[in-house]
């Protein structure tokens, strides 16, 4: 992106100004105005930071850089990896990846936010953090949530659950 004309419109816009004060304001303004080159410059790259910034926030997880070639800048865009097509529980239980009894381990990372409301809300199921994710994962997915006895039995109306003393 050449930056050079909105430099050398600024320079002409300071110029004309000047003129309204006489000859003498003019000529101060076309003296200072080479020297406010790397200035105007300068705030113009800081403004299409900010921009930048702006649009990968709203870009997330693709991005949006500027870079400097030369005296002026290029955008780099990134954008982000493509999601592969969710898999329905049809087509799951076709590959014969619904509870097969075994646990797969993953890493999840969520908003510092949400840590509270997740806790709340597995408390109030009385559940712990982990079944209560199984079970919300199993509902976006459409799957019946409630735990089964011995992990691959189908779910009856013969299941209990609650304190005893």
């Amino acid at each position: 992106m050449d930056l050079q004309p909105y430099v050398d419109s600024v320079r002409h816009e300071l110029n004309v100004a000047a003129e309204a004060g006489g000859a003498d304001a003019a000529a101060l303004a076309d003296r200072l105005s080479a020297p406010l080159d790397s200035a105007f410059r300068l705030a113009l790259l800081e403004a299409l930071s900010e921009a930048a910034e702006e649009i990968t926030r709203e870009l997330a997880p693709g991005s949006v850089d500027v870079r400097l070639r030369g005296r002026d800048p290029a955008f780099v865009v990134t954008h982000a990896p493509e999601e592969p097509a969710p898999v329905t529980m049809s087509e799951a239980a076709a590959a014969g990846d619904v509870d097969d009894g075994g646990t797969w381990r993953v890493t999840l990372r969520l908003p510092e936010g949400l840590r509270t409301a997740v806790d709340a809300a597995a408390r109030g199921a009385g559940l712990s953090v982990n079944a209560w994710l199984v079970r919300a994962v199993n509902g976006a997915l459409g799957v019946d949530a409630r735990p089964t006895r011995g992990g691959s039995q189908p779910n009856s109306d013969k299941n209990f659950s609650g304190w005893v003393r």
